[in-house]
């Protein structure tokens, strides 16, 4: 079958790559999308015939223009660009998606398939955010560890008056969630394939939480914005929309959790310490990679369970990293960043602080002990990143990510907003 369901727990990079062969029918095909994640945490498309990809692009790639990887959320080249990237921009020529075939997924009236990207001379391209993942997976495997990944997004439903579809907070609820049932049964439908271990109604008015079985790092992540795009197919069906917004108003947060264990390459549960050390330690300046948009401040702020104060705690849901699973099988739910965040290089960023913990054999705080703070703003944010970004995930993904933040800085201060509105006329 085309688009078999995902294997649960982890693989290393040569198994992902051993299991992804050559479906047959996929010159039958009449519609396939070749899907690139870009830094805003959703795709890059470009739809072709099946028996084009089968001829021609499995063995020679397809093109798509460079400055998909700098782009603004309103795909255009940011003023903020930094010049170190300038060459994605000047020319808008063309990288070579190449599909991973072990991502081959049926969506509505299509075949999916996430791809790889390289310069023409097949380079890698450095800020690719798969790119960015798969090279902190191979520095990982180099100490003899797999992770197996699970991430948890909330989504916010919302009808054609822009009102939540539920009134009140329906935490846990079958009561008060019946508008959300015929989006919900939809959903549940394009997602089979893809794995879903739970879903629940959240705390939030509208807001709703569909979760993903743990797998292989990049399966995780390829399929986290898979399963946002179906989800917003469901949610059009039914003439509602499906909002991935940090925070939907104060106080309410819609979080991407990230759920993170490690295996030696034979198999064995690895012990979390030091890699929970190295994450505390780097997360502060990280701070830009898990709250990435104005409106993640919101979150980070006001949001009762998404806590800025850095500390660890055995299944407490008010820690930033909460470790959970039991002795035998433990992993970490690192709770920093929001559901607007680019889920492979959140992954990428937690693997790179890791990585540093494992490396020097850093011991964790004690339990509770508070050691620091996210950034609170996206000024603060930028003020530590520039030479921990460039440390951990290279320096064209720091430079990506400044110009990014900056951009995003400059959007809001050229907006006029309600807020600003109500605030004008207190002052009359």
């Amino acid at each position: 079958m085309i688009g078999a369901p995902r294997p649960v727990g982890p693989r290393s990079l040569a198994e992902r790559r051993a299991a992804a062969s050559v479906p047959d029918g996929l010159g039958e095909v009449p519609r396939v999308l070749l899907l690139v994640p870009d830094p805003h945490a959703r795709f890059a498309a470009v739809e072709l015939d099946g028996r084009f990809v089968a001829e021609e692009v499995l063995a020679n790639g397809y093109g798509v223009c460079s400055y998909v990887f700098v782009w603004d959320v309103h795909r255009a080249v940011p003023s903020t660009l930094d010049e170190s990237l300038r060459r994605y921009a000047d020319r808008f020529g063309d990288l070579r998606m190449r599909p991973d075939l072990a991502t081959l997924t049926p969506v509505p009236g299509a075949l999916a398939v996430v791809c790889d990207v390289e310069w023409p001379d097949g380079s890698p391209v450095e800020i690719a955010p798969r790119t960015v993942l798969t090279r902190q997976l191979a520095a990982l495997e180099e100490r003899g560890l797999v992770p197996s990944v699970g991430i948890e997004h909330e989504v916010t439903f919302r009808g054609p008056d822009g009102e939540p579809l539920t009134e009140h907070p329906v935490d846990y609820a079958l009561g008060g969630t019946e508008r959300l049932r015929p989006v919900l049964t939809s959903a549940a439908e394009l997602l089979a394939g893809l794995g879903v271990e739970s879903a629940r109604a959240e705390c939030h008015p509208g807001q709703y939480e569909i979760v993903l079985r743990h797998r292989d790092a990049l399966a995780a992540c390829d399929d986290a914005l898979l399963q946002h795009f179906l989800i917003r197919q469901a949610a059009a069906e039914h003439g509602v929309t499906a909002g991935y917004l940090a925070a939907e108003e104060p106080g309410q947060g819609s979080s991407g959790h990230v759920h993170l264990s490690l295996s030696t390459v034979d198999g064995r549960p690895n012990r979390l310490d030091a890699f929970l050390a190295g994450v505390l330690r780097e997360a502060r300046a990280l701070t830009p990679i898990w709250a990435p948009t104005w409106n993640s401040y919101v979150r980070l702020r006001t949001g009762p369970f998404s806590p800025r104060v850095l500390r660890w705690g055995t299944d407490d849901r008010t820690a930033s990293i909460r470790v959970a699973g039991g002795d035998d099988n433990p992993r970490l739910e690192f709770r920093f960043a929001g559901a607007d965040a680019q889920p492979h290089l959140v992954v990428a960023a937690l693997i790179a602080a890791g990585i540093t913990g494992l490396d020097e054999n850093l011991e964790p705080p004690p339990e509770g002990e508070n050691c620091g703070e996210l950034a609170g703003s996206p000024w603060e944010a930028l003020a530590e990143f520039t030479e921990t970004g460039a440390r951990l995930l290279g320096p064209e993904v720091a430079a990506q990510q400044i110009s990014l933040l900056r951009a995003e800085i400059d959007a809001g201060l050229s907006a006029v907003s309600d807020w600003q509105r109500d605030r004008a006329r207190l002052r009359a």
